[in-house]
Order: structure tokens, then C-alpha cells, then sequence
């Protein structure tokens, strides 16, 4: 059974930091792409970070571009996004993704995980 489970969100400051996790089962991680999208209320899903199946190669939106790391570990099945110096307006529920045929473009084959809420906030 393909599988995503996400953690690490919670409640930070601006300005904080927040490392989020997703931990893949079920399919041969090393041969897909991964990226992290992110939704907010009201909003559409936006793709968040890309990151090619060896760790090549990355694409960020641009509000994150400076701020947020994409990265994987083949050996553990795991992509992670450290998130630093966090703005109100990364406040959203963080998801993780397959891309069957390269960063960003994802079938109804590939899975999102579960969330994780972020909560930007003093």
C-alpha cells in the first residue's frame, strides 16, 4: 500500500523555524520525485519544494525560495522541508507528494499524505 505520513507542524513564531517530515512506504522511493505543497484556507494547493529522485535537483516557489530546504534520504524513504524564518502567510496545512513524471507533475496515481498543520503566530 503506497503510503505518506507527514509530521513535524505546530505552532511557531515569525521568525521561527520548523522542520517537517514525511516518511514513504510502499513504493521504490529512490525512483520518484518528491515535493511538498502546501494549502490554506480559502486558498488553492500550492506546490511548495521539489526535489528529484537522487537529490539533484530542487524547485521552490518563490515566497520560500532563501527560506525553505527540500531534502531526502533514499536509505530511510524520507523527504523533509526545514522551514526557517517563518512568515504569517507560510500558516497552512503542509502536504507531501509523489510526482510520477517529474517535479510538479503529479497523476491520480500518486499520493498526498495526511497534512500537517503550520501555524505561524506571536
Amino acid at each position: 500500500q503506497v503510503q505518506l505520513v507527514e509530521s513535524g507542524g505546530g505552532l511557531v513564531q515569525p521568525g521561527g523555524s520548523l522542520r517537517l517530515s514525511c516518511a514513504a512506504s510502499g513504493f521504490t522511493f529512490r525512483s520518484y520525485d518528491m515535493g511538498w505543497y502546501r494549502q490554506a484556507p480559502g486558498k488553492e494547493r500550492e506546490l511548495v519544494a521539489g526535489i528529484t529522485a537522487f537529490g539533484g535537483g530542487y524547485k521552490y516557489v518563490d515566497s520560500v525560495k532563501g527560506r525553505f530546504t527540500i531534502s531526502r534520504d533514499n536509505a530511510k524513504n524520507t523527504v523533509d522541508l526545514q522551514m526557517t524564518n517563518l512568515k504569517p502567510e507560510d500558516t497552512a496545512k503542509y502536504y507531501c507528494t509523489r510526482f510520477s513524471f517529474g517535479v510538479g507533475l503529479r497523476t491520480s496515481d500518486d499520493p498526498w499524505g495526511q497534512g500537517t498543520q503550520v501555524t505561524v503566530s506571536s
